[in-house]
């Protein structure tokens, strides 16, 4: 058997010595992590970083940023949603992601209509990320009005829109389309509950449920969202979600910023998982989560990299453990005792990779796909380092990359820091990119 041999492997629940794992390569490390799951994606909005940090106005929000993507989402093709995912999806392996959650609302051709085949930009997502070997787990979304207040969507969001019966069926094509594709998992999204109403979400759970389906959707981002759930339904977000749906373990919920105490205590009762995307949360200026209080309720979070302004779980770590600290004004956020906070950090987002992803990932044990990072133990960061160390300066010791080789599934994709199909990716992007931003 072909094995990776590690002198210290944290499996993302602890420390084990002398370890190996299957995999196609031999390899010996000093120093083996579980592989991360990106629980929060929009492929087609890497293509945007940089581009909307212009101020517009004073009053510049999220809502602001979000007429701008509007307009960027009505240029792309199939074609383009494929070169911009798998560059993005390399990005992703080399940095340490070895799993993504797509939350893919990017559905029709570009007066609104669906394609010839209703799935192609789904499908060209799936193509990026088989190419390249990330785990996927797609999730077409359901997006249906501009509004609590039920508004028709809007012209620039015509090519997100799906009926009910429309979305089944797609959802019931991509899973018979993926079925033998290793590593993918469908699931289903709602986009908000200002997009979706209550029925239709139960109506679409029941036609679509299987065993272990991730369920994911936005909710309580803005302020603004907050009080339109008021306004309208006399309750807040997450509050009437708790109270109408069956929301448990297998339920995602992205962001959840803006949360009362009751809140809190509620979704951690249920058992659901909070996708924080503390780079994309800061870019838009959407607010900080309340992660102390939920951690003292039991709570379950992971972390999504969003709309791509940065691709790095090390910087999405840091960053939630930075903005509790700024907060707070005080040190070490994200632990309730003693210990490390890198360690932390990474046992949480292990624990509720399966449940978001519907796959065997987040703790490498036996009965898990081995999905693995290798440290760069030659790196200057990583000079002596210990156990009791080593996690908190990968993920604290600055931006210089600290992986060396990446495994999903047991198969390497990352080697010395690079994937194989870096060059051939990144001119098919530029050439994309190019071309959009001459149009």
């Amino acid at each position: 058997m072909t094995l990776l041999q590690a002198d210290a492997l944290f499996d993302g629940r602890q420390w084990r010595t002398d370890a190996a794992l299957p995999v196609d390569v031999a390899t010996r490390a000093a120093w083996v992590v579980s592989g991360i799951a990106n629980l929060h994606s929009h492929a087609f909005q890497r293509a945007m970083a940089g581009l909307t940090e212009r101020q517009q106005s004073d009053a510049d929000s999220f809502w602001t940023w979000r007429e701008w993507m509007y307009r960027f989402a009505a240029t792309l093709s199939p074609d383009d949603v494929h070169a911009i995912a798998r560059q993005l999806y390399i990005e992703m392996l080399e940095a340490g992601f070895t799993s993504v959650c797509e939350f893919h609302y990017l559905h029709h051709d570009i007066d609104g209509r669906p394609y010839a085949r209703p799935s192609a930009m789904a499908e060209a997502i799936l193509a990026a990320a088989q190419s390249v070997g990330l785990r996927l787990t797609l999730l077409p979304v359901l997006y249906q009005h501009g509004g609590f207040d039920g508004r028709p969507l809007s012209e620039r969001q015509q090519r997100f829109g799906h009926g009910a019966d429309a979305f089944v069926r797609l959802v019931d094509d991509l899973r018979r389309g993926s079925s033998a594709m290793p590593g993918v998992r469908v699931g289903v999204a709602f986009h908000s509950l200002r997009a979706v109403t209550l029925p239709t979400m139960r109506e679409v759970l029941a036609a679509l449920d299987e065993p272990g389906m991730p369920v994911h959707l936005h909710i309580a981002e803005q302020q603004a969202e907050v009080a339109d759930g008021l306004a309208t339904h006399g309750r807040r977000p997450v509050q009437l979600l708790l109270d109408e749906l069956p929301v448990d373990a297998r339920w995602t919920l992205v962001h959840a910023t803006h949360l009362d105490e009751a809140e809190v205590h509620g979704i951690a009762a249920r058992g659901a998982t909070v996708a924080i995307c503390p780079t994309t949360e800061a870019n838009l200026g959407d607010g900080l989560f309340p992660l102390r209080a939920f951690l003292a309720a039991g709570g379950r979070y992971g972390i999504g990299s969003d709309s791509h302004v940065s691709v790095s779980p090390v910087e999405e770590l840091r960053w939630l453990e930075y903005g509790q600290r700024l907060v707070e004004q005080k040190r070490s956020r994200a632990l309730l005792g003693p210990g490390s906070n890198a360690e932390a950090m990474l046992r949480a987002v292990a624990a509720s990779a399966a449940a978001s992803t519907g796959q065997a990932v987040g703790a490498l044990d036996a009965s898990s796909a081995v999905d693995a990072l290798v440290l760069d133990a030659e790196a200057p960061a990583m000079v002596g380092a210990t156990r009791e160390d080593v996690l908190d300066r990968w993920v604290f010791c600055g931006n210089r990359p600290l992986l060396r080789d990446v495994f999903v599934a047991g198969r390497r994709v990352v080697a010395e820091g690079r994937h194989a199909q870096r060059e051939s990716a990144a001119a098919a992007y530029a050439a994309t990119l190019r071309r959009l931003l001459s149009a």
